[in-house]
């Protein structure tokens, strides 16, 4: 399972910047170092088997609350349009963040850390994968949803941030990133995304001529 992790890259910003050229030196400073604690031996990890499971026809979840539902949302528009470009995979993923009327129903009437976990119930199988993202690793719902898919014998993998949270000892997989800020850790997971689907492409080519060649 995923450990827990304290961060050691210290809360940005400490100080006040003359502007935003120069908060923007810095900010993308962290980023850079930010990205550089994700374990690459736990996103080749997870890449062999996101690519292993869509080949096989599972389905892949994600989910996520504010940005990370952005997040959770792009990956279906990158794994189900660029990955398929040239490459004869066809993931089938499904953003348990999409549907604003499902959402909202379940909030009301079950109760708001069933919004993930409702949707699993229904539509996960054995053998298939979710990606919960959460810079906290601590919201209700995203704990709920690895604790129903852990039942269900899902394989799970967390993106997080800060100190990792529950999510991080829940997942099967975790892709931590070590910073205390809610943007940087968001841009890093966004990348994670982006690394994962073109990955997915790139290691499935049907003809290596067209390596470059679509846009995510």
């Amino acid at each position: 399972m995923g450990e827990n992790r304290m961060g050691s890259i210290p809360y940005f910003p400490s100080s006040i910047f003359e502007d935003a050229g120069s908060y923007a030196d810095a900010y993308f400073g962290l980023c850079a170092a930010a990205a550089a604690t994700v374990e690459r031996e736990a996103l080749a990890k997870a890449g062999r088997l996101l690519a292993e499971r869509a080949a096989a026809g599972a389905l892949i979840f994600s989910c996520g609350n504010g940005g990370s539902a952005a997040i959770a949302n792009h990956l279906v528009c990158d794994c189900m349009k660029g990955v398929r470009t040239g490459s004869w995979l066809k993931p089938k993923v499904v953003s348990l963040s999409a549907t604003v009327e499902l959402i909202t129903a379940i909030v009301n009437d079950i109760g708001p850390e069933q919004m993930f976990a409702h949707q699993l119930s229904s539509l996960a199988s054995p053998g298939d994968v979710l990606i919960a993202i959460s810079s906290s690793g601590a919201s209700p719902n995203i704990i709920r949803a690895l604790e129903t898919a852990r039942a269900m014998k899902l394989t799970t993998i967390a993106m997080t941030g800060f100190s990792g949270g529950e999510a991080a000892r829940l997942a099967d997989i975790t892709l931590h990133v070590d910073a205390q800020n809610y943007g940087v850790v968001e841009d890093v997971h966004q990348s994670l995304m982006h690394i994962i689907a073109q990955y997915l492409r790139h290691s499935h080519l049907e003809d290596s001529s067209s390596l470059g060649s679509v846009k995510f």
